[in-house]
């Protein structure tokens, strides 16, 4: 048995069934492996692209995701997707390729420091020192990267170790989790029982995608308002109208997983916080923000805390849920005309009238209206990290995680373009989605900057053209649709659905600036 061979029965041990993979040198033996394993591989264009999927089927499934790819460029391509998963607190395992550990210091070929480019942006990253011990380090790679504060693990997988005979046990990885203390417990369900405006705050491990329910169950449980936050722009985040308006009345904030960062304007308002959270260094964070607002920091798995509140019996506060539940629910306007409003309202209509539905909003001016105008069965967006480009591959990891959902994606022409041969990827594979590209024919975002702050006659690097996505994608094997009319908006949209392919909708509209409720 090779090491390529035990690694791979220890990914079917634990569960994993696919692995989104770029082939490449060193990894072949790994691709071999999987045939006999059963574990299917879904090849990308691209190792961003790889990472990008694994975030979103492990954010779509509950289990952990995991990328392949070679080593050079292959590794150094995959950094970006992965600070992605970081940010999003998304358990992630990359495998990489890797220099033979016997040529080390020779200047082997793609020979380099692995570990140092990708520790930054990883819970852990490891590189295997022998084919006997592969069982163990993907094993313990799994376990780290579900348990406690999720996120990505990177192990790095030298030719000579992949290649080499391996004697080695295929191991299960174990991802039980210790209880939340009883002193831990009762010393937040205490907290917040004696507060009149307590607030409840998730981070984006315990969104409703990746945790069904919770929100419910919490704040029936703690009489408080509960709301996830997984977007960049936090409280001023449009799919919760005005949430800087509640966490400026509160007099408590439970932050479970949530870190007090710059989307939470670094601790904005005058309550006092607790704070939960398996990393030590979120809760140093908050105390540097907060200062004697911080009143307790406990340490452990924020899923695991939250479970264990749902079995609180607070007072109800029927009137500060309904006042919050009032502030958040405003939206934006949607208006007349083609505009970046109106085509996310008009995806939401298509959506609802589905039986399940996965909604991927990317990042950007585009963006951020179809986060706060679209809701699915699912959700996935771009998350903490303000990274574009990922649109297009976690659509096309949607389907597989959850067949039978209809699957659209949001994405502006300019985020579109970091992944759009990925469409070749869906068509090859058979995965069917409705990819809805807003057209404004520019990057709207910095076009938007530079109006603001240096006025119209100093824009400069900015402008795209009237692109045919729509014919791109069809030469690729995709169903294409182009629409100029907002007439022609919920035909063309339809059409894309019942194509049961792949499809792009190249929507020109007029780009407006980001909502703010």
């Amino acid at each position: 048995m090779r090491g390529a061979d035990l690694l791979v029965k220890t990914l079917a041990a634990s569960g994993v069934r696919r692995i989104f993979a770029l082939s490449g040198n060193q990894i072949m033996p790994i691709f071999d492996a999987c045939l006999d394993a059963g574990i299917e591989l879904i090849h990308t264009r691209h190792e961003g692209a790889t990472v990008f999927m694994a975030e979103a089927y492990a954010q779509l499934t509950g289990q952990v995701g995991v990328a392949l790819v070679t080593a050079g460029g292959g590794l150094a391509n995959s950094v970006g997707a992965l600070a992605s998963a970081r940010a999003s607190d998304t358990p992630v395992l990359l495998l990489s390729g890797d220099s033979p550990r016997g040529q080390d210091g020779t200047g082997a070929f793609q020979e380099m420091d692995q570990v140092a480019i990708t520790q930054a942006v990883t819970k852990y990253s490891y590189r295997s020192e022998a084919s006997e011990g592969l069982g163990r380090d993907v094993a313990w790679a799994i376990e780290s990267a579900v348990t406690g504060q999720p996120g990505p693990v990177h192990l790095a997988l030298p030719f000579d170790v992949v290649k080499a005979e391996a004697d080695g046990p295929a191991l299960t990885a174990d991802l039980s989790e210790r209880p939340a203390s009883a002193e831990d417990l009762e010393a937040v369900q205490t907290l917040v029982a004696q507060a009149a405006r307590p607030l409840v705050l998730l981070g984006p491990s315990l969104t409703p995608t990746r945790q069904a329910g919770l929100e419910q169950r919490l704040g029936a449980a703690l009489g408080a308002p509960v709301y996830a936050m997984e977007s960049p722009r936090g409280l001023r985040d449009p799919s919760l109208g005005r949430i800087a308006e509640v966490v400026a009345r509160a007099d408590l904030v439970l932050s479970l997983g949530k870190r007090v960062d710059f989307t939470l304007g670094f601790g904005a308002g005058e309550a006092e916080w607790i704070t939960v959270s398996a990393d030590g260094a979120d809760h140093a964070v908050a105390a540097r923000n907060l200062g004697a607002r911080h009143r307790a920091g406990v340490v452990a798995p924020a899923r695991v805390m939250a479970r264990a509140l749902c079995d609180s019996a607070a007072p109800a506060r029927e009137a500060w849920c309904a006042e919050a539940a009032e502030l958040t629910a405003v939206q934006p306007d949607v208006g007349g005309g083609l505009t970046s409003a109106s085509l996310c309202a008009a995806v939401q209509e298509v959506a609802s009238a589905c039986d399940e539905s996965v909604i991927v909003c990317d990042g950007g001016e585009f963006g951020q209206w179809a986060q706060a105008l679209t809701r699915g069965t699912a959700r996935v967006i771009n998350g903490v990290s303000g990274a574009i480009g990922g649109g297009l591959p976690y659509a096309m990891a949607a389907p597989v995680a959850r067949p039978g959902a209809t699957v659209f994606a949001l994405s502006g022409d300019g985020s579109i373009g970091f992944h759009f041969a990925e469409f070749e990827t869906a068509a090859r594979h058979g995965l069917p989605l409705v990819m809805v590209i807003g057209n404004d024919q520019r990057w709207n975002a910095e076009h938007q900057i530079q109006l603001r702050d240096y006025g119209e006659g100093r824009l400069s690097g900015c402008g795209l053209t009237a692109a045919r996505y729509d014919l791109s994608a069809e030469a690729m094997g995709a169903h294409g649709e182009f629409v100029t009319d907002e007439a022609e908006l919920r035909p063309a949209l339809e059409r894309a659905v019942a194509s049961g392919r792949p499809a792009c909708v190249n929507v020109m509209i007029e780009g407006l600036p980001a909502p703010v409720v």
